[in-house]
């Protein structure tokens, strides 16, 4: 590939794994309550912690992945956190035969992003980054 689209394509690759993260943040923090019940009905312990902590990580880890902050690391943490995610809400294997195509492909798509998140915290965030600015600086 020419390497003069290895800087957009950085940028544009962070940009769109957030956009996964972001909303599904947010949209914890306006619905924490139901998140918790969610979280509960899981059987993971600590419903409240587990909400809180998925925000943070969610957010934070969106807007590092935008501004190529700490992109190493938030990559890992979100990758992280995507994997016990889907272990946790996505065990095609365990549910019944109706609901085992969907979360089949759930629980796939989601390993295929943290392997996009491993590459990313391996690659790291490229020059359209603060990442970038702080090691020029």
């Amino acid at each position: 590939m020419n390497a003069s689209f290895q800087t957009p394509l950085a940028l544009v690759g962070r940009i769109l794994l957030a956009l996964l993260f972001l909303p599904a943040g947010l949209s914890k923090i306006s619905g924490f309550s139901g998140t918790v019940g969610y979280i509960g009905s899981a059987g993971l312990p600590l419903p409240e912690v587990a909400a809180a902590l998925a925000i943070v990580v969610e957010v934070g880890g969106a807007l590092a992945l935008i501004a190529g902050f700490g992109t190493r690391f938030a990559a890992l943490a979100l990758a992280a956190f995507t994997l016990v995610a889907t272990f946790a809400f996505h065990a095609f294997w365990a549910v019944p035969a109706e609901q085992a195509m969907v979360q089949q492909l759930m629980f796939f798509k989601n390993i295929a992003v943290v392997g996009g998140l491993l590459t990313l915290a391996a690659l790291g965030a490229g020059k359209l980054s603060l990442d970038a600015r702080r090691a020029a600086a």
